[in-house]
């Protein structure tokens, strides 16, 4: 273990390097599964049918379960880099690992319980046209934020982990890219205008 701001012994650098390498490939597991996530939603808000919602919920589904994994991979590789080179008092540090508390808290919470309840709308509509309930369960807002939200978080993470900012900038890093994403979740769940109001024959 080395002191923060001492250079690391090259056996010691190599092992860095390792549990680096680690860390940048749970954050690859986590950018792309929250990708793979949000597409699944376009195409989810795009479906005039069950025929072509569903194949899109199953695999939002298993891309969902690649979450816990990143999560730790990142937890557990930079708890080791910040024992070993960085300090656990280093105030992007500690507000990074608290993005990732959000993310492990809101992911079960939200995005699990907005999932199930858009599987139950979708079982409930049966086959053929989407009906109002699965429509309005696939364009709920907190389906949409659960994804964004966390997708701007972790922005804010590789923000953080990149600039090494203040403390204080840190927090603005987690807390905007927060709402960015929850922001853009309300413009993407806004029914079409043809849906808002009746049509003119009515």
């Amino acid at each position: 273990m080395t002191v923060a701001g001492r250079v690391p012994t090259v056996r010691g650098m190599d092992t860095y390097h390792v549990v680096l390498y680690i860390h940048l490939l749970a954050l690859f597991v986590g950018i792309g599964a929250g990708a793979i996530l949000i597409a699944c939603l376009f195409r989810l808000r795009a479906a005039q049918t069950l025929a072509d919602a569903a194949p899109f919920g199953q695999l939002a589904g298993t891309a969902g379960k690649l979450f816990p994994i990143a999560i730790l991979g990142l937890f557990g590789s930079g708890a080791y880099m910040t024992s070993d080179l960085w300090s656990w008092s280093t105030g992007w540090i500690d507000v990074s690992i608290g993005g990732l508390v959000l993310l492990a808290v809101q992911g079960p919470l939200l995005g699990e319980r907005m999932g199930k309840r858009l599987e139950h709308a979708l079982h409930a509509n049966g086959p053929g046209e989407l009906g109002d309930a699965a429509r309005a369960a696939i364009r709920h807002p907190l389906l949409w934020a659960s994804e964004l939200s966390a997708m701007g978080v972790v922005f804010g993470i590789v923000w953080n982990m990149t600039q090494k900012p203040a403390t204080g900038a840190a927090v603005g890093a987690i807390v905007g890219g927060y709402a960015v994403g929850a922001g853009l979740a309300l413009v993407c769940t806004r029914a079409p205008a043809a849906r808002l109001a009746p049509a003119a024959s009515d």
